[in-house]
């Protein structure tokens, strides 16, 4: 009886710990309440399709997904897909197809309002930075494979809560192109030695 005991208990422990190894959190932004500073880079990885998997929301606006490849939105995507209000998390949608290198923008459709947020800040009518995105090794518990995490703000910049968990989303076949520290600081260095140049060159 004792060994039937230990036994079971061995057994709810591997279960336990089987089901934390497969299923990592869905990523969250981690600096709530202020502007996401990174501006992230786009592009397809290999030439292919592109598909999303919703990965959850927190919105109470009605939100949708599209994607521009090169700047058209594919016809798969042009009428909206993964509703936040419809779609349960793993739901994957096919986005369309891409060739290698081709730039990607992420476009969220806030149906509650007619407003319209892109992954490219630039394009954003209030110039704010909409998205925060990260690598993903997957969540097997809700049939997410590893990719690259992209989540939305759709309030605009003077009302907006900057949770960055609007309407979320894992993308497969697509690299995330950040500046690396090492960029920004050879960049504070050339920076600081041109103003020294010119300072020199002043008092010279």
């Amino acid at each position: 009886m004792k060994i039937n005991r230990i036994y079971l208990s061995a057994c709810v422990i591997s279960l336990l710990l089987a089901s934390n190894a497969q299923a990592e959190d869905i990523p969250t932004y981690p600096n709530i309440g202020t502007i996401n500073p990174v501006t992230y880079t786009f592009t397809a990885t290999t030439t292919g399709q592109i598909d999303a998997y919703f990965a959850g929301s927190t919105a109470s606006f009605d939100n949708t997904l599209s994607l521009l490849v090169n700047g058209v939105v594919t016809p798969q995507t042009s009428p909206g897909v993964l509703d936040d209000h419809t779609s349960s998390i793993g739901q994957m949608v096919n986005l369309g197809y891409v060739n290698a290198g081709d730039v990607l923008t992420f476009q969220l459709n806030v149906i509650s309002t007619g407003g319209t947020w892109y992954s490219n800040p630039s394009m954003n009518s209030d110039g704010m930075n909409h998205v925060y995105s990260t690598s993903f090794s997957g969540n097997t518990g809700y049939s997410i494979p590893a990719g690259t995490y992209v989540a939305f703000e759709d309030l605009p910049k003077n009302s907006s809560d900057l949770n960055y968990h609007d309407e979320n989303f894992v993308f497969t076949n697509v690299t995330t192109a950040v500046p690396e520290p090492e960029t920004y600081a050879m960049l504070l260095a050339g920076l600081g030695l041109m103003g020294f140049m010119v300072r020199r060159k002043k008092t010279a």
